[in-house]
């Protein structure tokens, strides 16, 4: 169990032996940290050795678990792939249903989704390593890094656009959002869009879901970098983890992505329009069962971001006035979410998971982590009317891993 700080600190290590190695390495990493030029030491957070990868095979040492989804897929209630590991140890990876169910094209244990929204984790981690290499901070005005800047963003940091708390219009909000969604767009023109409207509230009171943040926040890396976004995110961060089947799809070219899918009154039906260039930071990834897996223990055993930076990733950043939502308390980091997801179970348990949620053109997401055992569920659909199958699933994987008790539905 942990805290959720409100501000940043320290990284919550959860495990003994982590501190244990750390306390044998002390001496010697001392002096190498301060043997370096003080605007290069953040840089050393990231030269340590990556998580070993497991072979991509199929695993089902969770039998509840099995037998859950076995049913669900005999009954074609659920399309998609499950991946579970423990302390690094995969114990559950399968699929289940076709990548396209026109081309009739099955699953493969890699097969491509369109992430969504889990994306936005991606779009926070790139600003917040921008920072510990010194060429940004999460306290600078937006208006630092967008010119022209309409006056109403003058009281905007970076950090409301990473924690929901800017009161930009979301897109959804903006007009002909009908239209805008089919309509290829740059960056420039996504900053443009945004900037002509005011503020919906006073920076930093309310939080209010919000994908045109991001989408300016990418924006923003891409001027402290000098480079396109999806550039330094490649370069910076992917490729540097060995996610070799992560990348954007914002220029519509990406290969081997499975098809998304609606339940209507028809049936499954496709939906190929994704036109994920709107979302370029908010939601615009694609990746696989075993690239989200290495994403996870990267991000979280400290291969990616400096502790300060980390903490800030996951502190509660909503204002200590927010109403309480129905449900556990939830706080808001940036691009991820903490809290008790299991409290919304017949089969409720406290155990605090990091996460977020993805939905967009025929996909339903939850990727989750629970630090205290290390334990990552990935649960991608192409169905984007799962929502609520996908949370129960995620959670009946995160319960048997954690050996509590199997949740048999969401509890309202």
């Amino acid at each position: 169990m942990f805290i959720v700080p409100k501000t940043a600190g320290g990284r919550p290590w959860f495990l003994g032996s982590l501190v244990a190695a750390g306390l044998i390495s002390a001496g010697a990493g001392a002096w190498f940290l301060n043997a370096v030029a003080p605007e290069t030491q953040a840089a050393v957070v990231y030269q340590s050795d990556l998580p070993k990868r497991p072979p991509v095979e199929v695993v089902e040492a969770l039998p509840q678990l099995k037998e859950r989804l076995d049913h669900l897929a005999a009954t074609k209630q659920f399309t998609g792939a499950v991946l579970v590991s423990k302390g690094g140890q995969v114990l559950f990876r399968q699929v289940y249903g076709k990548a396209n169910y026109e081309q009739d094209t099955p699953f493969a244990l890699d097969t491509r989704f369109r992430l969504a929204s889990v994306s936005k984790q991606f779009t926070a981690v790139a600003v917040l390593k921008l920072q510990d290499e010194g060429k940004l901070s999460v306290d600078d005005p937006v208006c630092k890094w967008i010119e022209p800047c309409p006056d109403a963003w003058r009281p905007l940091r970076i950090h409301h656009l990473l924690s929901h708390t800017s009161g930009i219009p979301d897109l959804m909000a903006q007009a002909e959002w009908g239209r805008i969604r089919v309509t290829h767009r740059t960056p420039q023109e996504l900053t443009e869009t945004s900037a002509r409207y005011g503020l919906q509230f006073e920076p930093g009171t309310k939080v209010r879901y919000n994908n045109a943040a991001f989408n300016l926040a990418a924006e923003i890396v891409s001027r402290a970098s000098g480079q396109p976004f999806e550039t330094y995110l490649e370069q910076a961060i992917l490729k540097p983890q060995g996610l070799k089947d992560t990348g954007s799809d914002v220029n519509d070219d990406a290969q081997g992505l499975a098809m998304g899918y609606g339940l209507f009154p028809a049936g499954l039906t496709p939906q190929p329009i994704a036109n994920v260039s709107v979302v370029a930071g908010a939601g615009a990834l694609y990746s696989t069962l075993d690239d989200m897996l290495a994403w996870n223990r990267a991000l979280h055993q400290g291969h990616i971001l400096s502790d300060k930076a980390y903490a800030d990733l996951i502190a509660d950043h909503a204002p200590d006035d927010m109403p309480e939502r129905r449900g556990p308390h939830r706080a808001y980091g940036y691009g991820l979410y903490v809290s008790a997801l299991g409290e919304r179970t017949s089969s409720p348990f406290s155990d605090r998971q990091i996460y977020h949620t993805g939905s967009w053109a025929g996909f339903r997401n939850l990727v989750s982590y629970q630090p205290d055992q290390e334990v990552t569920v990935v649960v991608l659909s192409n169905n984007y009317h799962l929502r609520d199958l996908v949370l129960l699933i995620n959670q009946q994987a995160m319960a048997e891993a954690l050996g509590r008790p199997f949740p048999a539905a969401l509890s309202r």
